[in-house]
Order: C-alpha cells, then structure tokens, then sequence
C-alpha cells in the first residue's frame, strides 16, 4: 500500500509542459518585433531600410536603433529551439549563466561537462540514473552548478527535472524564481500536493520540484523507501534527473541521495576545498551503490 501511494503522489505532482506556439515557424522580424514591442509604423520602416540596403531585418533594426545585438541572438535562439533569457529577465536569475550568458566561458564549461556526463552515464543499453550533485562544504557552489547543469541538459531539448533534495538550505526556488509553498518535502511526508513540479519559463523542456516546507527530519525522509520509488517514477517520466543535495557537512544525507539516484558528480571549489574533506567524501561514495561520475572543481 505504501508503494502504490508514493507512486501515485508522484504521478499527480508530475506536469506536462504548456502548449507553447513554435517559434521556428516565426520569421526573425517576427520575433523581433513581439520582443521590442514595435509598432507596425517601425517594422516598415525597417523593412524600407532592409529593402535599401540590402541587408537582414534584424540589421536593419539594429540600424535604426529599434533593436540590440542582443535582441537578434534572442530571436535566432528561438529560431533554432535553443532556450536564451531575453535581457530583461537575466537580472532576476544573474546565477544562470547558461540561460543569460549561453556565449561564456563559463556556459561553454558547462556544455563540456554535459557532453562528458552524457557518454560516461547514457550510453545506449545502459541502466539510467539520477545525478546527485554533491560537494563537501556549503559555499562550494553546487547549487549554482546543479541550476545550469539542468539548463544546459534541457538545451539538448530533452525533458529535464531538477529536483532541490537540499532539505535543509535549499535555495533552487530562489534561483529559479518559482513559489516554494510545497514541494519535495510534502511528498515524502505522504501528502498530496498536486502541480508542485514546475516548468521554468522560457525553457520548455525544463521543470524543477522544490523542496516546500523545510522538514525538520530531512535524513529520515530520503533514507524511506519513498525516495527512492519517487526516483524511479521520475526517471520514467524525464529524460534527466538533476538532484541538488546537502553538503556533506551537514551529514550522511548527500550519500543517502546519491545511493537512490545511481550516480553522484562531486563539486570543489578551487582554493577553498580542503583535500582531505574530498578524499573522505568520494571514499564515502564509493561504500554505495552511486557510480561516480567525476569531481569538478568550480573556479567560478
């Protein structure tokens, strides 16, 4: 009965994305006149200046001062299905460099660390599994690097989830700017809480399940059974499985989470980490049954 119950949760918190109007049919003046609410008097205008010179709507605009540069690399990433926050919405997530920045350096680190994520954990004929995101000190930035993991799996057009299992500081809400008035935690105590997965807008191939109400027995709630069955009915429902956890600091909770998600990817920050709290978190690793995917060391 307790199986079938936490399933059923599950499946009533699980949302299915919004129909959304696809842009790839849209021409780039389209896009980037609905984005600069212009007028029908200026798209002619750009549109004269376009057929004078010879040139792209999108220069025109930029010529006529109607547009950025930035607002054709907008309208060209919707154009090819590839998620990028407009300007004015990068100063409510600044943490999310892949969606604000998806030209950086650090985004580009990012799209590396993907690619090596995707061929040591999703070959074909390979048991799928969650990826917990651990780190032994707060402070490390495992929030930041679970936030655009996700974002740079979601890119793929993948249906991403990014689950905050972090019971005790969570913080995805806040990057995301999503409500956290339930969540992980209310699953796991055994309440129904309906549409508590979450799409993020602009990016319609990712979803994250915040944590709601901070428990006050977080370690008992992921060492249930429960966790791990809800693991389970997500990663047949997602394409990927983002799981931000707790630092190790905190206790054995990150190796609980990662033991229920299969795989764990460790996170250090350079010049802060110390040697010997990596070593004991990766020995403590390797005693379960996560598969480790690599240490990153987070320069950023």
């Amino acid at each position: 009965m307790a199986n079938s119950k936490i399933l059923s949760t599950a499946e009533a918190t699980t949302v299915e994305p919004h129909q959304v109007t696809d842009v790839a049919d849209q021409s780039i003046g389209t896009i980037i006149a609905e984005t600069r609410n212009l007028t029908a008097e200026q798209v002619e205008k750009v549109l004269a200046h376009q057929k004078a010179k010879g040139i792209r709507f999108g220069e025109a605009a930029i010529a006529l001062g109607y547009a950025s540069n930035d607002d054709v690399l907008f309208a060209l990433s919707q154009q090819f299905h590839y998620p990028y926050a407009a300007e004015g919405q990068r100063k409510a997530n600044p943490e999310l460099v892949a969606l604000n920045q998806p030209f950086s350096v650090q985004a580009e680190s990012f799209r590396a660390i993907r690619s090596q994520i995707i061929m040591r954990l999703f070959n074909e004929g390979q048991e799928r599994h969650a990826i917990a995101v651990v780190s032994p000190d707060s402070g490390d930035g495992k929030t930041y690097f679970a936030a655009n993991l996700a974002v740079t799996l979601a890119q793929l057009g993948g249906r991403t989830l990014l689950v905050d299992a972090d019971l005790r500081g969570p913080r995805q809400h806040e990057v995301f700017g999503i409500d956290n008035s339930a969540g992980l935690s209310g699953i796991l105590s055994g309440r129904a809480e309906s549409k508590v997965i979450q799409q993020v807008a602009g990016v319609p191939s990712l979803f994250v399940l915040p944590v709601g109400i901070t428990p006050p027995n977080p370690l008992e709630l992921v060492e249930r059974p429960a966790f791990g069955l809800l693991i389970r009915e997500l990663l047949g429902k997602f394409d990927h499985v983002v799981v931000d956890t707790p630092a190790a600091q905190y206790g054995s909770d990150y190796a609980v989470i990662a033991a229920r998600c299969g795989a764990a990817l460790v996170i250090a920050r350079q010049g802060k980490s110390a040697v010997v709290s990596l070593q004991d978190l990766v020995a403590n690793l390797v005693e379960t049954p996560a598969k480790l995917a690599g240490v990153i060391v987070n320069e950023f």
